[in-house]
C-alpha cells in the first residue's frame, strides 16, 4: 500500500476490524496533513448478531464552489465551521480527495454515472450552459440503480445536469425532485442566468404553474431536507443528493435583501453577467456564506438525529470543485476550473456510525466516480455492465480492511490534463508544458520533477492519453 495511505478501523455491530493501523485524531482546527496519530482500538472479529449489515439511507450533501480549506477542520484559520467539524470528528476526513472534474456540471455526471464526464456528450459542457445536452434519461445513474434495489430517492437543491423538457432529476431515476435546473441562481428571486425564474418542485411542464418560493434559497433547501430525512419512509432506505448552492456567486447572504435587488435590477434590465457579481463579494462576506452553509448542514443532521435514523445513515459532505474567488485553498495552487490542485482537492468527510469508527484521516487519492461504485456496492445495486464504471468502490477499504491497489486517478477539461498515481501528479495547462509533481513534498504544485524523472514523466502522459482516446471528443 502506498506509505501515504492509512488503514482505517471499522465498526459493524459493535465489532471492530481492520484496526492494526493507527488512525489520525481530528482536531477541530488541525492544519490538514499534520493531524497526530493515536492506537486504533483493539482488534476485535466482525459480528453481525445473527443478521445481515443493514443497508444504510445515504446522505449525500454537495457544497458549491467551496473550496479544500475552507473548513476550519482543513485549516481556514478565519472560517469557523463547528458542524461540519465534528462530523468529520465522527467519521472520516479525506484530505487528499478530488472532484470528478474542475466545474459544476461535469462533477456531477461523475457522480451520478460513476463514469469520467467525457463518457457522455452532456459531460463535455464545462459547464452546461444551454438546452442542447444533457444526463441522457436512458443512462444508469446511482439513482436509478439504487431505486432498482429498492431505495427511494430524492434531490434537493441544484441539478445542472441539463434542462426541461428533455432533462430532469425524475427522468434520470430521483422520485422527488426540488431544485433548480440552471449553474447559479440569485438566492431570493431565483432568477438564473437567463433572467428565468429557476426553482422547481418535480417537473414543471407546459402549462402548469411556477413553484414561488422567494425565501433565502438556503434556508428552503435546509427546510426542505430536514423534512425529508425526519420523514417516515417505511421500510425502505433512502438516498438524498442534498446540493447546495452556498458558496457559488452571486455574493448574498442571508439578510441581503438590498444588495440582491441590485442584482435582480442588473438582472431585468439585460445585464448577462449580472449573477456572475464581478462587482460585489469580499472574504468576509464568502466567509459568511460558508458559515451559513455549516449551520444548515448542521440543522438538517439535527433532524437526522430526531428521527432516530443517524445510526444507519451514511452522510457524505464534499465540494463540487475548487474554490473561487474569494475561497481559501492555501497550500494549494489555481482554482475552480482548473487541474491544479486547487481547482480539483475538494474538502470530504464520511460518517457512518454503524459501521465507521470516528476521528479517522485518510491520505488516500480518491475522486468523484470512487464513491459511486462505494455507494452502489453498499446498497446492494449492482452497476450495469453495458455502461462500467471509472470509479472504484472504497467499500472494502472503508468496512473490511482491504488495502487499495494502486491506480491511476484521471482528469480532462480543455486545455488541460491530469494524472495522479500514488505521489506523483502529471499535469499539463494551457500553456502546454508537460509537468510532474511529487505532491507528498510539494502539494503547492511548483516543483517540477519533470527532467528529473523523464521516465515516469512519459509514463503517466501516456497513461493520460491512452485514456483520452476513450472519451469523446470535445465539438469543434
Amino acid at each position: 500500500m502506498p506509505s501515504h495511505a492509512s488503514n482505517l478501523s471499522r465498526r459493524a455491530f459493535g465489532g471492530v476490524i481492520g484496526a492494526s493501523a493507527t488512525v489520525a485524531a481530528l482536531g477541530t482546527a488541525a492544519p490538514p496533513a499534520e493531524a497526530a496519530s493515536e492506537p486504533a482500538p483493539a482488534e476485535r472479529p466482525f459480528r453481525a448478531a445473527g443478521r445481515p449489515a443493514k443497508r444504510p439511507n445515504i446522505l449525500f450533501i454537495l457544497g458549491d464552489d467551496l473550496g479544500w480549506a475552507d473548513l476550519s477542520s482543513y485549516g481556514a484559520p478565519h472560517i469557523n465551521t463547528p458542524h461540519l467539524d465534528k462530523l468529520a470528528r465522527q467519521g472520516v476526513r479525506f484530505t487528499d480527495a478530488y472532484s470528478g472534474s474542475a466545474t459544476c456540471s461535469p462533477t456531477r455526471f461523475s457522480l451520478y454515472t460513476g463514469r469520467y464526464p467525457g463518457r457522455t456528450k452532456g459531460g463535455l459542457a464545462e459547464p452546461i450552459a444551454d438546452r442542447s445536452v444533457g444526463l441522457d434519461p436512458n443512462h444508469p445513474t446511482l439513482a436509478s440503480l439504487l431505486r432498482g434495489a429498492g431505495y427511494a430517492t430524492a434531490l434537493i437543491g441544484k441539478w445542472h445536469c441539463g434542462y426541461l423538457p428533455d432533462y430532469s432529476p425524475t427522468k434520470s431515476g430521483w422520485d422527488e425532485f426540488f431544485g433548480n435546473f440552471g449553474g447559479a441562481l440569485e438566492y431570493y428571486s431565483k432568477l438564473g442566468l437567463a433572467g428565468e425564474y429557476d426553482l422547481y418542485k418535480g417537473d414543471v411542464r407546459e402549462g402548469d404553474a411556477e413553484y414561488k418560493d422567494l425565501r433565502y434559497y438556503t434556508r428552503i433547501l435546509t427546510e426542505r431536507a430536514s423534512e425529508y430525512v425526519g420523514r417516515d419512509h417505511g421500510d425502505k432506505p433512502w438516498l438524498l443528493n442534498l446540493n447546495f448552492t452556498t458558496p457559488h456567486w452571486p455574493w448574498i447572504a442571508d439578510g441581503d435583501e438590498a444588495e440582491s435587488a441590485e442584482v435582480v435590477r442588473k438582472i431585468k434590465a439585460g445585464n448577462a453577467g449580472a449573477l456572475f457579481h464581478n462587482d460585489g463579494g469580499s472574504v468576509e462576506k464568502y466567509t459568511e456564506m460558508v458559515q451559513d452553509l455549516d449551520r444548515s448542514v448542521g440543522q438538517v443532521l439535527k433532524a437526522l438525529k430526531e428521527s432516530g435514523q443517524e445510526k444507519d445513515t451514511l452522510v457524505f459532505f464534499a465540494s463540487d470543485n475548487g474554490g473561487e474567488r474569494f475561497s481559501y485553498n492555501w497550500p494549494l495552487t489555481g482554482n475552480k476550473s482548473s487541474l491544479q490542485e486547487g481547482g480539483i482537492r475538494v474538502p470530504t468527510i464520511v460518517r457512518w456510525p454503524a459501521r465507521l469508527d470516528g476521528g479517522q484521516v485518510s491520505h488516500e487519492p480518491v475522486f468523484t466516480p470512487d464513491w459511486t461504485a462505494t455507494l452502489l456496492e453498499i446498497g446492494g445495486a449492482r452497476p450495469d455492465q453495458a455502461y462500467p464504471l471509472d470509479g472504484t468502490s472504497l467499500a472494502g477499504y472503508l468496512l473490511r480492511g482491504e488495502e487499495l491497489a494502486e491506480r491511476e486517478l484521471f482528469w480532462r477539461v480543455r486545455g488541460e490534463r491530469a494524472v495522479r498515481r500514488g505521489d506523483w501528479k502529471y499535469y499539463r495547462g494551457k500553456g502546454g508544458a508537460d509537468q510532474l509533481f511529487d505532491l507528498s513534498a510539494d502539494r503547492r504544485e511548483q516543483a517540477d520533477r519533470a527532467a528529473d524523472e523523464p521516465a515516469l514523466l512519459a509514463e503517466l502522459k501516456a497513461v493520460w492519453e491512452k485514456k483520452d482516446k476513450e472519451l469523446l471528443p470535445y465539438p469543434a
